[in-house]
């Protein structure tokens, strides 16, 4: 292959010969010399499939932030190289820049660094490495072909975890936790309470608190304390389906979801409850089950970062078998979906009283705050009328919805993009007080 001097040179060349006396036969000269040339050129160029290619550097990155992933080109031949590498991946891994200049003595190794911003969660993978060999003066190429040049591609896969935002707000939740388990051994026995420890009696005690027999053996009055029941379980089950894609603030339903369930989960871990978490929509798409080992936070982002919308309904019968199957236990079940009446109306609501019946079930939320918008709109035009009785036809059905979900004794939480990872929280800590998990 030729790059474009050849042809800089032949049309330089080609304003001389114009003037001389035999203008033709210099033109054929003129064409055998930049031939000659460029295939000299070629002949002296080294194959670059003689190189060898590794990486190093990021495997894991939170969204949001930027990764370094080195690559790492060797030469193990006699020869110099004049390479031009291009280092592709897939658009969605944000790479900063794709093509390198660089030469390569014998036995070098040089490192190309790639800096990624990722623009989305999950895998983004490396798509191939193409390198370019130019000859002394660059007159003609050597390039790998595209087989070739994924064999030599180093297979390597950066991993982007979400973001959990939410995780200012852990300081302030385990605050609360502290100040709900504090209460409750102020506050005595009681429903969703165990025993805690013995101590000395001190005016103002409940005297049902006394515990006789330890009185009788230290000659001293000995009262019970209890703190809220741990071991609780906490089920996270976020809808994947259709409704999951819509974006609230830029952001599509799944990732709110997925950031209020790992704010959940780490405060329901500091509080000793076990964590289960089932990402489903026509197919369970994900599962974590709380076990020793890795920490808890850990196995979730993993699970949870390849975890994207699909396109199909959500299957709650499935949902709903899911959580029976595993959950022997009465848990807490936290259901991320929309309040869309077509989805739950056909969905979850048949299968619901099956679900509650065994255990607690709150279905969280995000409000979209375009319903609030077309409502709070001025009616200046017939448009707007029209817009604003949409955004009180949809207001009406997401409340028919809450009041359907609330005949079965669900609690339903519709919170703002922005306060809704606080409150889904914030209603654990208060089932978990009034001792109602």
């Amino acid at each position: 292959m030729i790059t474009w001097k050849p042809a800089l040179l032949f049309a330089a060349g080609l304003l001389t010969v114009w003037w001389l006396p035999w203008p033709w036969l210099a033109l054929l000269i003129l064409i055998g010399l930049v031939a000659l040339v460029s295939l000299g050129d070629l002949i002296a160029t080294p194959s670059p499939a003689a190189l060898t290619l590794s990486r190093s550097g990021a495997k894991v990155v939170r969204l949001g932030e930027d990764a370094v992933v080195d690559l790492l080109v060797h030469n193990p031949t006699p020869y110099a190289y004049k390479l031009r590498v291009r280092d592709a991946w897939v658009p969605s891994a944000g790479q900063a820049a794709y093509a390198e200049t660089v030469e390569l003595e014998p036995g070098a190794t040089v490192t190309l660094p790639a800096r990624l911003h990722p623009t989305r969660r999950g895998d983004r993978p490396a798509v191939r490495v193409t390198l370019r060999a130019y000859g002394p003066w660059s007159f003609a190429f050597k390039q790998v072909r595209h087989a070739r040049a994924d064999a030599m591609t180093p297979q390597w896969t950066l991993r982007v975890l979400p973001r959990f935002d939410s995780r200012r707000h852990l300081p302030e939740k385990l605050s609360k936790l502290r100040t709900v388990e504090g209460a409750t051994a102020i506050r005595g026995r009681g429903q969703g309470t165990e025993f805690d420890a013995l101590r000395e009696y001190v005016v103002g005690d409940d005297v049902r608190s006394i515990d006789w027999r330890a009185t009788a053996r230290r000659n001293d009055v000995v009262v019970r304390t209890w703190r809220p029941e741990r071991s609780r379980r906490v089920v996270c089950v976020l809808d994947s389906g259709r409704t999951s894609a819509v974006r609230v603030g830029d952001v599509p339903r799944l990732d709110h979801a997925i950031d209020a369930a790992l704010l959940l989960a780490a405060v329901a871990e500091k509080a000793g409850d076990q964590v289960d978490l089932i990402v489903a929509d026509e197919r369970v798409r994900a599962t974590v089950t709380r076990t020793a080992g890795r920490a808890l936070l850990t196995r979730l982002v993993d699970a949870l970062a390849p975890v994207h919308p699909a396109t199909a309904e959500t299957d709650f019968e499935l949902i709903a078998s899911e959580i029976l199957r595993t959950e022997r236990k009465r848990s807490l079940v936290v259901l991320f979906t929309a309040l869309e009446p077509g989805a739950l109306g056909e969905g979850l609501l048949p299968v619901l009283p099956r679900l509650a019946a065994r255990h607690t079930v709150l279905v969280a939320a995000v409000h979209d705050p375009i319903i609030g918008e077309l409502i709070e709109t001025p009616p200046t035009d017939a448009s707007a009328v029209y817009r604003r009785v949409a955004g009180l036809r949809a207001r009406e059905d997401r409340s028919l919805v809450v009041r359907s979900l609330s005949r079965h004794g669900v609690r339903v939480l519709d919170a703002a993009a922005d306060r809704f990872a606080s409150e889904v929280t914030d209603v654990y800590l208060d089932l978990k007080a009034t001792g109602r998990l």
